[in-house]
């Protein structure tokens, strides 16, 4: 029989022959084509990795993006303050301009605004380090030189007067510690070109320089050995005659570089070593009353000279006064200065006898009120503790009665150091998430912008706060924008990764005007406008 006429005479079947009865079915799925596909509010990228999506905020109006690691330390010209030189982990220093013009008019008056941003080119390119550096300084009083310490133990020298035939070049360098913590420009007029370095080794230095000496342009005026743990901060006092340093090992001390102190007879018994070496106040952990246990890591000096404010671990702050001398004949001064330099010797890094210094005639001056005598010298003024966490940056304002602190717990408190350091504010959360608050510091250049805090931390955000108003203004905890408003934020810039380590601002430097700089540990530099 023919197959076509097979398939053609076959009975078809009823299609209810395949279908099931409902009755037969386990269950029912409703048909839903709209309902999206469960993927736990993630995207998923064609090699089946989750990925979540990033906002992004930039409020910066130039960049600077060389380095190729975390930016640790940053600085600016103290005569041309948009000059700017920063460090980081790729053991490399970079000199740039953050002079950026603005816009006459604001981009909302704008027929067709711009949103890009100047990317920065490098002035100078600086290497020799072996490994990061963590640390530079222009000296004072006209920035001719650029000083840069490292995690090698290094301090490299450049001069920044010289551009020819390479802008910036090598003048002198020294290897004295293992590691270099701090570098501090000294103040004092009678003294240019001086800085202090404190060590991990405990040991604090003062070198002075002058380019003149070409054998010799690199010269140590001191040298102490007293804390026995990690140097971790330092500052001069405003004229430049104390150095105060602060340990780990939980001491502070108050160093005489220029003898002025040891000719007025001020000196602290207590604190010599014996190898002779003294300090004009000198505080440790065995003193109770100023114990502060697990360290010190931040100190700052009051605008009067009067008191220093040392900040520790577990939110300590303590205030201790300080020694005042009237001002020194010129003459005097100067044969200090002669004296200092004459017994340094000649011939590389010469290094002066530790405590040593020429006896210069001077006074200790004693004023009524909040000044400090010499019978104050070292008092224990105040004892605070309002954070929970270290307190790693002090700032006082320089024309108002403010002492501000910044502490790993993510919160800056404002104390009133003219009533007995109450607290004018304490703002909880500054840096949101519990980030820690890397730096703090006043505005100088009027008694306007001297209410005006300016602070970084590791959520890569900078935020200003307008410190004026007590208490109440500190009111509201959380973390809403009004919230925010009545702590007294006056303007907040965003642009670094954020997130803690690998994204937070581990510094800054305000330009004039307001505007500021940063230094990212995300390998870049950003330029805000205020």
């Amino acid at each position: 029989m023919d197959s076509t006429n097979n398939r053609d005479t076959d009975t078809a079947p009823s299609d209810n022959e395949y279908l099931l009865d409902p009755s037969e079915a386990a269950e029912i799925v409703p048909d839903d084509p709209d309902h999206p596909m469960d993927s736990d509010g993630e995207d998923v990228q064609a090699d089946g990795e989750a990925h979540e999506e990033i906002q992004l905020q930039n409020d910066s109006i130039a960049y600077f993006d060389l380095h190729t690691d975390s930016i640790f330390c940053i600085a600016n010209h103290p005569l041309t303050p948009t000059t700017i030189a920063t460090g980081g982990g790729d053991d490399t220093t970079y000199i740039f301009s953050a002079d950026v013009s603005l816009p006459v008019l604001p981009s909302s008056y704008e027929s067709s605004p711009s949103t890009s941003r100047s990317s920065l080119q490098p002035m100078a390119k600086l290497s020799g380090h072996t490994d990061s550096v963590n640390t530079l300084t222009y000296t004072l009083p006209s920035g001719e030189y650029l000083i840069t310490g490292g995690l090698d133990g290094q301090i490299r020298v450049h001069s920044t007067t010289i551009t020819s035939p390479t802008p910036y070049p090598l003048l002198a360098s020294a290897q004295e510690v293992p590691e270099v913590n701090f570098l501090i420009p000294c103040p004092h007029p009678s003294h240019p070109d001086t800085f202090a370095l404190g060590a991990s080794d405990g040991s604090v230095w003062v070198y002075t320089l002058d380019a003149s000496d070409t054998s010799s342009p690199l010269q140590v005026l001191q040298a102490y050995y007293l804390h026995t743990g990690s140097c971790t901060a330092g500052a001069w006092t405003p004229d430049g005659k104390f150095l105060a340093t602060v340990s780990e090992d939980g001491s502070l001390y108050v160093w005489d570089p220029f003898g002025e102190a040891a000719a007025a007879g001020v000196t602290d018994s207590s604190s010599s070593s014996s190898s002779g070496q003294a300090a004009i106040v000198g505080l440790t952990t065995a003193d109770q009353r100023f114990a502060v246990e697990d360290g010190l890591f931040s100190v700052a000096i009051a605008p009067s000279g009067a008191f220093a404010a040392v900040g520790g671990a577990h939110g300590i702050i303590r205030i201790v006064g300080l020694p005042r001398l009237s001002p020194i004949s010129t003459s005097a001064s100067a044969a200090a200065s002669k004296s200092l330099k004459a017994s340094s010797g000649g011939g590389g890094i010469a290094k002066k006898t530790p405590g040593g210094g020429k006896k210069a005639s001077g006074l200790i001056e004693t004023t009524p009120g909040g000044s400090s005598s010499s019978g104050q010298a070292g008092a224990i003024l105040a004892s605070l503790q309002v954070q929970s966490e270290s307190i790693e940056t002090l700032a006082f304002s320089p024309h108002h009665s403010l002492l501000a602190a910044g502490s790993v717990d993510g919160s800056i408190c404002l104390f009133d150091t003219a009533h007995r350091f109450t607290v004018r504010r304490h703002i909880k959360e500054a840096h949101e998430d519990g980030f820690a608050v890397v730096q703090v510091a006043f505005g100088a250049s009027s008694a306007e912008e001297a209410w005006l805090l300016t602070s970084c931390g590791m959520d890569g955000a900078v935020r200003r706060w307008d410190c004026r108003g007590g208490a109440t203004a500190g009111a509201g905890a959380g973390a809403g924008v009004a919230s925010q408003h009545q702590r007294g934020l006056a303007k907040e810039w965003r642009g670094h990764r954020g997130e803690g380590e690998g994204g937070g601002v581990l510094g800054f430097v305000m330009l004039g005007g307001g505007n500021v700089v940063t230094a990212g540990d995300d390998g870049v530099s950003l330029v805000f406008a205020s």
